[in-house]
Order: C-alpha cells, then sequence, then structure tokens
C-alpha cells in the first residue's frame, strides 16, 4: 500500500478547562467544596477571602492620621481595566495541568514570584493567628476519631498478657469479625486459610498451628467487650452473653436450655408449642423471653464507629406571606475575592517570568470564582424549581408528594438530565418538615383510576397511615391495603404493596399482630 497524507474535516466534541472545572464543582458535596476552596486559596495566591481582607485593614491607623483621606475601597474585578493580553478561554484540547502548574519555578532563587507565593501564605496565616490569638478554643469544636470495633478489640487486646503467637492469632480473628461484631468467617475457615496466600503472617511458626489453638485464642476473645462479640451466629452470641451472667440470674438456667435447643420457636413466640417441648409452663417461658430481651442481638452495635452525623443544609425553605422563598446557606462556602495588590502587578504587561505567573494565576482564580458563581446559580434555578413542583408537600406532607423526574426539571431549565443529577447528589434542603436530600423529591408514579399519576413517595407515606392506625386484633394484610389503596383511586396490586412495605422495613400482618399482643 501507498502511503499518503489526507485532509478530513470533522466535528468533536470537546470540554474546554473551565467547562471542566465547572462540572468538578458542581457535584461536590458541600464539605468537599470546602477542602476544594482551601487548596484554591494555598496553591493560587491571586484568591484571598473577604474575611482576611478586612482584618488587614488597621483603624488605628485611620484615628492617628485625621489629615489624610481613607483609601478607596477596593474595585471589584469587573471593574479593573484588565491587560488584553490575558486570554479569554483555553484551546479546546487543552488540560488545565499543561497550561497551569500552580508553582512557579523552583530552580530560580531570585524569582519575585516565589517570594510573593511565600509572603501570601505567610499573611494568610498571620492574620488567622492573630485573628485567633485574643479566642479561647472552644474544644466542643475539634472532632475526635471515632473508635470503630476492631480499634476497641485491639485495645483490650494489648492489656490481655498471651503469648506472640496467640496475639497474631487474635489480631487475624479481630480482623475478621463484622460491624455487628460476628465472624464474617467461621474459625475453620480462617485456620484452614491463615497460611495461604497474603493472610499468613511471618511471626508465626512454621510448623501449622493447631485448631484446638486457635478455638482457645477465639473463646478468649469472646470475653471481651461487648458481651457476645465474635460469635458466628445468633445462638452463639446469646449464650456467650448468658454465660456472664450472674450464676444467680433468675431462670438462667432455663434460659440456656431454651436458647440452645428451641431458639426459632422463641423467635417465633410460639408458647404453646415451647411448653410442650420444654416441660415449662407458659408464664415461665415468658419470664426467660424477658430475661433475652435483656441482651443484644448484634453486640458491635453499641460501638459508635461512624461519628457524629451532622448534616449542613445547602439552602433553606420558608414560606413568608403565603410564599415559599428558596434562600442559599451561604455559610458553606467563605466569600473569595481577587488580591487586588497582586492583580495591580499584571498591569504591566511585560513579558518577564514573574508577570507570567501572575497572569496565569489571575486567569486561573477569575475561571474559578466563575465556577463558584455557576454552582450556586444552577443550584438555586434547580432548588426553585422543585419547590414550586413539590409545593404541596411542603403545605400538606408526604402524601401530597407529586411525581417527578429529573428529566421534568432539565425540560423546565434547559438542561441535561446529568447536570440535574450532579446538583442533587449531596445536596440537601432544610425545609419546615425537615432536611432532605434534593434526591428525596424525585420519585416513579402510578397511574390513578382518574388517569393521572401518584407518586410513589405519597404511596409510602399512605401505607404508613393506614398500618398506624389498623386494629391491633386483626392488622391489615396486603391485599387489603391494596383494596384500601384502590378505593382512593390508586391502582397497585398487592405485590407493589408488599415492595413498598418491605421498602419501610414493616413486618408483615402476621408479624404484626404476634408483636402488638405480646407488646
Amino acid at each position: 500500500m501507498k502511503q499518503s497524507l489526507q485532509l478530513k474535516i470533522g466535528h468533536q466534541l470537546s470540554m474546554t478547562p473551565q467547562l471542566q472545572q465547572a462540572i468538578k464543582l458542581l457535584q461536590l458535596s458541600s464539605l468537599d467544596l470546602q477542602l476544594e476552596i482551601q487548596q484554591a486559596l494555598y496553591s493560587n495566591p491571586m484568591l484571598e477571602l473577604v474575611d482576611e481582607v478586612a482584618q488587614t485593614d488597621n483603624p488605628d491607623d485611620t484615628l492617628n492620621n485625621n489629615d489624610t483621606q481613607p483609601e478607596a475601597p477596593p474595585k471589584r474585578l469587573e471593574e479593573i481595566e484588565w491587560s488584553e493580553e490575558i486570554p479569554e478561554a483555553l484551546p479546546l484540547d487543552a488540560q488545565w495541568e499543561d497550561i497551569y502548574t500552580n508553582s512557579p519555578d523552583t530552580n530560580s532563587s531570585d524569582s519575585s514570584a516565589s517570594q510573593i507565593s511565600s509572603s501570601s501564605s505567610s499573611n494568610s496565616l498571620s492574620n488567622k493567628s492573630t485573628s485567633n490569638s485574643g479566642e479561647s478554643r472552644n474544644f466542643e469544636e475539634f472532632h475526635s476519631a471515632a473508635e470503630s470495633l476492631q480499634d476497641h478489640l485491639l485495645w483490650q487486646l494489648n492489656l490481655t498478657s498471651i503469648s506472640d503467637v496467640d496475639r497474631v492469632i487474635a489480631t487475624t480473628i479481630i480482623d475478621n469479625i463484622l460491624d455487628n461484631g460476628f465472624l464474617e468467617s467461621t474459625i475453620e475457615q480462617l485456620w484452614q486459610s491463615i497460611y495461604a496466600g497474603s493472610e499468613y503472617d511471618s511471626q508465626l511458626p512454621a510448623e501449622r498451628v493447631e485448631l484446638d489453638e486457635m478455638i482457645a485464642v477465639l473463646h478468649r476473645i469472646q470475653q471481651f467487650d461487648p458481651p457476645g462479640v465474635a460469635a458466628t451466629d445468633l445462638r452463639e452470641c446469646l449464650l456467650i452473653q448468658l454465660n456472664q451472667l450472674s450464676p444467680d440470674t433468675h431462670w438462667l438456667k432455663e434460659a440456656l436450655s431454651l436458647v440452645e435447643h428451641h431458639l426459632p420457636l422463641i423467635a417465633e413466640r410460639n408458647l404453646p408449642l415451647l411448653a410442650r417441648k420444654s416441660g415449662l409452663e407458659e408464664s415461665s417461658i415468658e419470664a426467660v423471653i424477658t430475661l433475652l430481651q435483656t441482651l443484644s442481638p448484634r453486640p458491635g452495635d453499641c460501638i459508635d464507629n461512624k461519628g457524629s452525623g451532622y448534616i449542613e443544609p445547602d439552602v433553606s425553605v420558608r414560606k413568608i406571606e403565603g410564599r415559599w422563598l428558596v434562600t442559599l446557606n451561604s455559610d458553606l462556602t467563605p466569600t473569595l475575592c481577587i488580591n487586588q495588590q497582586y492583580a495591580k502587578l499584571v498591569q504591566r504587561a511585560n513579558g518577564s517570568e514573574d508577570n507570567n505567573f501572575l497572569r496565569d494565576n489571575l486567569q486561573e482564580a477569575r475561571w474559578f470564582l466563575r465556577s463558584l458563581e455557576s454552582r450556586n446559580e444552577t443550584l438555586m434555578r434547580v432548588s426553585r424549581t422543585i419547590v414550586e413542583k413539590q409545593a404541596d408537600f411542603l403545605d400538606r406532607g408526604a402524601e401530597a408528594m407529586k411525581p417527578m423526574v429529573l428529566a421534568d426539571i432539565a425540560e423546565l431549565l434547559g438542561l441535561h438530565e446529568s447536570t440535574i443529577s450532579r446538583v442533587t447528589t449531596q445536596k440537601y434542603m432544610d425545609t419546615p418538615r425537615g432536611v432532605y436530600e434534593l434526591k428525596y423529591f424525585f420519585s416513579s408514579h402510578v397511574n390513578t383510576a382518574t388517569g393521572g399519576e401518584c407518586s410513589s413517595t405519597a404511596i409510602r407515606a399512605m401505607l404508613k397511615r393506614m398500618i398506624a392506625i389498623e386494629p391491633n386484633k386483626k392488622p391489615l394484610s396486603d391485599s387489603k391495603l391494596a383494596v384500601m389503596l384502590q378505593a382512593e383511586g390508586i391502582q397497585v396490586a398487592r405485590r407493589t404493596v408488599a415492595k413498598y412495605r418491605e421498602s419501610m422495613r414493616i413486618p408483615s400482618s402476621s408479624d404484626r399482630k404476634r408483636f402488638k399482643q405480646n407488646a
């Protein structure tokens, strides 16, 4: 084949660096956005906090120099006459990292750009230390790392006097314990795999550890706190907790026997069958069940390994003079501005290395501020549209929720569905009815008898209401709930009701009847 050169004209969609940054900021949560802003402040000397700018103003200078006129307020970014050499946009095929490195040439010892970057960081740190020097520390603002169940068990293991080999075995067993306190694998499986692959520990002896030694170490761990930890199933978990009770505990012997041989019947609370198989009276069995209810079926849940889960809403909704008003939570994101002293140096418009460094960082700072403004504007537009569509929910509750999908909001705002998905992910709205993620307001629909649509969220709320007022002696079955919903004009099948009920973790009618009778 003969080689030749050919020219072809075609169209290709590419995202500019500005669009890439705007999309990145749009999908960040409030916490991730704060980290991104802090990173931008550290890497770009052109950006600074508005609060820091106010702190740098020394009021003593104004008092001592009464004859001098106060300086004019700094100009806004749009009021400065920028040099025409600053580009408005980068080529479509450019990458952000290829254009800006966010750091000057470290090989140039006499580079004034390095001095500017260093002085900006030092000024920022000095301003923060000065503002906090006169204030007492509030230690409630400092969050300690949450302790996991494994950390709690390892802490007890370090206080236990055992051999080095047993300590390695105990560590392997603790690493296999789930957050609920149960073993993920049986002790036999751990024993077979302890020398296999990556689980092998060089501190173990060359000869194979006996299974009895593994079981002995397991029994040692099962005496740790919380009671019932390191069990393989619920029966063993309850037996461990019962064996740790005082021998003088009433009904302890009977409880051990019932858990050992008749645990499924205890779960069903089949008292007549339990009395016939165990030889105990039903009143005695009731006393045993009362004792078992003091135990924990998930011992690991008592260890809080998630820390405090606080949510800061991104937007707030309040009803003022009969209208729902949506406001942006400005406390989540600090207010940024351009450092005017550095920005004025760019007006020299020369081709020096220092000026190029300042120009690049100035353009990057302008893009970052525009991306932040675009994020806030899009978030507000989407939130207002959601409030307009779901005003009945805010007025009357979950039963008035309307069916809505991403395409509905995208069509109203002229945006793409992926943009709506990014805006509504990990963004929260504070309403008079509680704090909800924006995705909560989107749900599928079910057809009604009149040809309309009903939201699945509204159907769940109706099911909760019906089940809450049902008779204790005769709970409503799924078929009866489906008939009641059809009477309200909602066409649903019995299996659909069962699916919604299971998604809300509501027991079946037979289980609810047994629970209410024994309550």
